[in-house]
């Protein structure tokens, strides 16, 4: 005996499979659209005083490869994803940037509020974010021990999604 597949059963599976396939070729393009401006290949100058005082520089590490996370204050979906960033500096290179947050004595109260503590450029004019053309926040961009921007990411990003990025990036 023939296994037989109902007529109907047919076409709603093939309905389905229609609206998924749509639903993901929306997701990229608009993904890709978000990300038009995003620069890739080697990591531009990054470089200033933290606002904890120290001097930052990004250099070629051999050892790891590190998150480069631009944010703001009043960002929303930058709220929602600051615990994970918060969490992942404790673990990996984590270097955080503040776009158009305010004077670093704003930042820095901004982030006492929040009980953050994670190593921050402020970026008031924006002059960081648009050599790596980033117009909104938040983006995340994982750089290699070469140096080189291996993932670009716009919105919100998981943790796990995070750490699987600088564990391909090893």
């Amino acid at each position: 005996m023939i296994f037989s597949v109902p007529s109907g059963w047919a076409r709603r599976r093939a309905r389905l499979l229609f609206h998924v396939v749509v639903l993901l070729l929306v997701f990229l393009a608009v993904r890709a659209w978000t990300q038009r401006d995003l620069v890739t290949g080697p990591a531009p100058p990054v470089e200033g005083r933290l606002l904890d005082g120290r001097d930052y520089r990004l250099a070629r590490d051999p050892r790891r490869p590190l998150v480069l996370y631009f944010w703001a204050s009043w960002c929303s979906i930058c709220r929602l994803e600051q615990d994970t960033i918060h969490a992942l500096a404790r673990e990996y290179p984590v270097i955080t940037v503040a776009m158009h947050s305010g004077t670093d004595d704003e930042v820095r109260t901004f982030l006492r509020e929040q009980g953050l503590e994670f190593p921050v450029l402020n970026d008031p004019d924006g002059e960081l974010a648009g050599r790596f053309g980033v117009t909104a926040v938040p983006v995340s961009f994982v750089i290699d021990r070469g140096n080189r921007i291996v993932f670009r990411e716009t919105g919100y990003t998981t943790g796990a999604g995070l750490r699987l990025r600088l564990w391909l990036a090893r």
